[in-house]
């Protein structure tokens, strides 16, 4: 299958691309034999719904690349050297500490174990090469090739988040603000950006707290550059605004408001002009 979709605007495109790599929840049966992750980890654990958050970004003239398979599978927003010997079984140069939630994670959020057995290092490649690898050089073509039409690139990473941290977040148990933008401590994108998606939030009425607990994962790191107008910010969203966090289901009328509020967010991200 293939690892992504992407709708590019059908008519007036704005240099804006809105990734969702967390929003899959499909299991490849080439990897299901290697996993033991419980049905209600893959809703849980996934951004749920974000990619439907921001379905109208291509009527609004921004590009939309969404990953179909979970993160389960790969993580997308992780470097491919993000793992350890206890989740690749020959891999011994272990640089990057401990990841129980790296490229490919063992652990779910909660602490319940996900790989059958550890992987070896072939199925890591092999897993990278069909799923990661594709979606990264979608990610960049696109970027590059809206870079070349408007001299400037804006990548937004939709990300959701449990509305209280989990037993292994850094935040357990602590309530979390409603929007959380990433920007590495205001280095990945101009302060325009930054400041304008924290004033539409404030204005609809939403609590705003930059870079706690998320400070932007693989994609606003590596690709948020604006040295080279190339600006990247992700925006996590508090998942109690839409969604019923046991259930699953979306909450009618605040879906359809947040995403009325990402619309409008889209269109004012289009409107700038950062050469």
């Amino acid at each position: 299958m293939q690892s992504y979709q992407l709708n590019l605007p059908p008519s007036s495109p704005v240099p804006v691309l809105v990734e969702v790599p967390h929003a899959g929840t499909t299991v490849p049966e080439a990897v299901s034999d290697e996993l033991v992750a419980p049905e209600d980890a893959l809703l849980r654990d996934a951004d749920i719904y974000v990619d439907e958050l921001y379905a109208n970004a291509p009527s609004l003239g921004a590009a939309l690349l969404c990953a179909r398979v979970s993160r389960f599978v790969v993580d997308l927003n992780r470097a491919q050297d993000d793992f350890d010997s206890s989740t690749v079984s020959d891999h011994v140069n272990n640089v990057m500490g401990a990841q129980p939630r790296g490229v490919v994670w063992r652990a779910t959020t909660d602490g319940r174990p996900l790989l059958r057995r550890p992987l070896s290092l072939n199925a890591l490649r092999s897993r990278l090469a069909t799923y990661y690898v594709p979606y990264h050089d979608a990610l960049k073509k696109t970027l590059e090739a809206l870079r070349a039409q408007f001299g400037f690139a804006v990548l937004v990473a939709g990300h959701s988040m449990p509305s209280l941290g989990r037993s292994l977040h850094v935040d357990t148990g602590i309530r979390r603000a409603d929007v959380v933008p990433g920007t590495r401590g205001r280095t990945s994108a101009d302060a325009r950006v930054i400041d304008l998606v924290d004033a539409h939030f404030r204005a609809a009425g939403l609590s705003v707290r930059h870079d706690d607990p998320y400070k932007g994962g693989y994609s606003t790191t590596h690709y948020g550059r604006p040295d080279r107008q190339q600006h990247a910010i992700q925006i996590e969203l508090n998942r109690a605004l839409y969604v019923d966090e046991t259930t699953f289901a979306r909450r009618t009328g605040d879906f359809e408001r947040l995403q009325g509020l990402l619309d409008e967010l889209i269109v004012k991200l289009g409107k700038l002009d950062l050469r």
